[in-house]
């Protein structure tokens, strides 16, 4: 088998391992055009799975991507479903139009995302924005499919995109609104998000073990593709801002330095190894960049804060999500 690296693109993958792919159902967040998701979608499709299913908050941002597949191979069934991942009863919509249509999931890759939101902002229910659609949207969307995900049976995978940004800080268990905005910074609620991605993915694991069902959390790399930022009017200056907020909330430095710039392609080859690579499945749970499991900060790594996490993202959602 090959060696996956930060050089690796996500068509080299799924050309590895199209036998995992063909004829399978996979769920894809964040499915739109100038996104992760979208060309992960696009890339899968080469594999030629049986349904893929595509999220996103709006249609005509999807619709590029659908023709794409549709040209790679016009068999594969393709639906849209709106979601908005910081209102939960929009959540809950889309699973149910998803359960409706689907008998397993094979693959649910919870790729959707937002970053560094400048103003202080929650969804209806009062929560932080970030951790809101980052982390709690994709739990309860999890929770709704889970279902299907056991009756895809063994070898079924969730991934959760997170971001080298949980390195920023951890999931403020105490305090996850930011004394309701008083002390808000936007990187701090973008890295207790993606802290809170990786803690999801290593409860899912540890859980499922016993069901042969893996999970990983991953960062794709620093794509400047990609339509994450572009709320940010100056980026240069805006990740000036992180080290600081790093070393406030950890002690230690941000490690940017090290981040290779990646392209589209090589950005979501770490999701395509996540959602079909065998060799990885004895580190279920793991973190994963570059194609490979890496260790990272104690406080994402921590079962007991996977399970603090679980328990607090069932009290925000309002639903129990047993295993």
């Amino acid at each position: 088998m090959a060696t996956f690296t930060g050089k690796t693109t996500g068509a080299d993958v799924v050309r590895e391992f199209s036998d995992r792919v063909k004829g399978k159902t996979i769920v894809v967040t964040g499915a739109s055009e100038k996104g992760l998701g979208g060309e992960t979608a696009v890339a899968l499709a080469y594999g030629h799975p049986e349904h893929l299913i595509l999220l996103a908050r709006s249609q005509p941002r999807v619709e590029s991507i659908i023709a794409r597949i549709n040209g790679i191979d016009s068999s594969i069934k393709v639906d849209f479903v709106p979601v908005s991942l910081n209102d939960f009863d929009s959540v809950r919509a889309a699973a149910a139009t998803i359960n409706g249509k689907i008998s397993k999931l094979d693959i649910l890759i919870n790729n959707a995302g937002i970053m560094a939101i400048q103003e202080y902002t929650t969804n209806k229910n009062g929560i932080e924005i970030q951790f809101a659609t980052n982390h709690l949207g994709h739990f309860l969307f999890t929770k709704l499919l889970f279902p299907k995900i056991l009756a895809a049976g063994s070898g079924s995978r969730i991934v959760n995109l997170t971001s080298l940004g949980h390195k920023i800080g951890p999931v403020r268990f105490d305090d996850y609104n930011f004394l309701e905005g008083k002390e808000y910074d936007p990187w701090s609620g973008y890295g207790q998000s993606k802290t809170a991605n990786i803690l999801f993915s290593l409860y899912l694991a540890n859980k499922l073990r016993d069901h042969g069902i893996q999970s990983y959390g991953v960062h794709p790399g620093s794509i400047y593709e990609t339509q994450l930022g572009n709320h940010l009017t100056d980026i240069a200056v805006a990740l000036a801002a992180i080290e600081s907020v790093a070393q406030k909330n950890t002690g230690k430095h941000f490690p940017l330095e090290g981040e290779v710039r990646k392209s589209m392609a090589e950005g979501i080859a770490t999701t395509v190894v996540a959602a079909l690579d065998p060799r990885i499945e004895p580190q279920s749970g793991m973190y994963m960049a570059d194609c490979q499991p890496q260790k990272t900060y104690e406080y994402a790594e921590s079962l007991e804060a996977a399970e603090k996490l679980w328990k607090l993202s069932e009290e925000l959602v309002g639903e129990k999500f047993d295993i």
